[in-house]
């Protein structure tokens, strides 16, 4: 059955979560499609225990936490969500709806479309030696979901961005060795981590080598086998033998757009553009917030896209009643937001008190 909405997001990413909380303030029920079986994007799926320090009022949140604190926001508005499928089709009708089809076979027909969807379609850049991949998932892993399956554990970590120095610096205390290999002594890091790796090598709480694997070297028994340790090989040509319990493997993600990349938008690489007062893209009912829109100053920061989402949301009031102005109103002070978000007015018993 054809399902016939004023709003489709696409992504259930944090941005996405905040779209839905932006649109049902002015009374917009939202559909929400995610190619992942549950809501949080990459914070769920890649990095659900990694602290984010840039949240206003939150000096520091775990990614899961942010993604079940965004859901508890959007609870009173009720969206539709439908996970494991990703929009396959998007096609512009005559009265300016959009036509969408998804990969499980459900259409819809939306009079707006916001893509919240991240990087797009993601995965890990993989480590190319042999024998990796019969392993992953038991002693290599390209995300770490649960960091105590790693405590007490020797083991080492592959990259040089924010992901390796960050899980590096965060399983240095639960760990029972950490040993950080990069292919140089440059990183993509922010300084102040890249820094703080730098200390704990110094005080021979963990330890930092340059070069690449080369080689995995496992331990055959009865019915399986085990990683036992691995060859680095070094700038000077040296092969050298790390024992370890498990592998980290954090070389970055690998963005794909998808079929975003065939729906005849004007992109710049991999992302959509937008104007800065809608955050439409070149289609009129088409918008995009977060990570996956591009304009002249774009940062890819998660405040950004709440930012992002904010806008939209009024510009697709807007679109959605032609003429009609949309005014602001304050969660602190309206009453309508307050039934909206079904919460009692916080200045009600003062004003009947005077």
């Amino acid at each position: 059955m054809t399902i016939e909405t004023d709003a489709v997001i696409i992504g259930a990413g944090p941005c996405g979560l905040f779209q839905v909380f932006e649109l049902g303030l002015l009374d917009i029920h939202a559909h929400v499609i995610e190619t992942l079986p549950k809501p949080g994007g990459q914070c769920a799926e890649l990095y659900p225990s990694k602290p984010i320090y840039d949240i206003p009022a939150y000096p520091t949140i775990g990614a899961q936490e942010l993604i079940d604190r965004l859901m508890e926001q959007i609870a009173p508005f009720n969206p539709t969500f439908h996970f494991d499928q990703q929009v396959d089709v998007v096609q512009k009708q005559a009265d300016g709806r959009f036509y969408l089809h998804t990969t499980a076979g459900q259409e819809f027909l939306t009079r707006s479309v916001i893509i919240a969807g991240g990087v797009g379609s993601f995965a890990p850049v993989k480590l190319k030696i042999p024998g990796v991949e019969e392993r992953v998932g038991h002693d290599i892993f390209y995300s770490i979901k649960d960091p105590e399956v790693h405590a007490g554990k020797d083991i080492v970590i592959l990259g040089g961005g924010d992901s390796a120095l960050d899980w590096a610096l965060d399983m240095q205390p639960r760990a029972n060795s950490v040993l950080l290999i990069h292919r140089s002594e440059k990183f993509k890091a922010s300084p102040a981590s890249v820094s703080q790796m730098r200390k704990l090598c110094d005080d021979y709480e963990m330890q930092f080598l340059t070069g690449n694997i080369t080689r995995l070297i496992t331990e055959a028994s009865a019915d399986s086998s085990a990683l036992k340790a691995v060859e680095v090989t070094g700038g000077d040509g040296v092969a050298r033998k790390v024992e370890l319990d498990h592998l980290l493997v954090f070389f970055g993600l690998s963005p794909k757009l998808g079929p975003i990349a065939d729906w005849g938008l004007d992109l710049k690489k991999n992302q959509i553009r937008v104007d800065t007062e809608k955050f439409q893209s070149s289609e009129p009912g088409l918008y995009a917030v977060g990570d996956i829109n591009w304009y002249p100053g774009k940062k890819k920061l998660i405040l950004s896209g709440f930012h992002e989402a904010a806008l939209a949301a009024f510009a697709i009031k807007e679109q959605l009643n032609p003429g009609q102005k949309v005014h602001l109103q304050y969660t602190t002070t309206s009453p309508v937001m307050h039934e909206r978000l079904g919460v009692d007015d916080p200045f009600a018993e003062e004003t009947e008190a005077a």
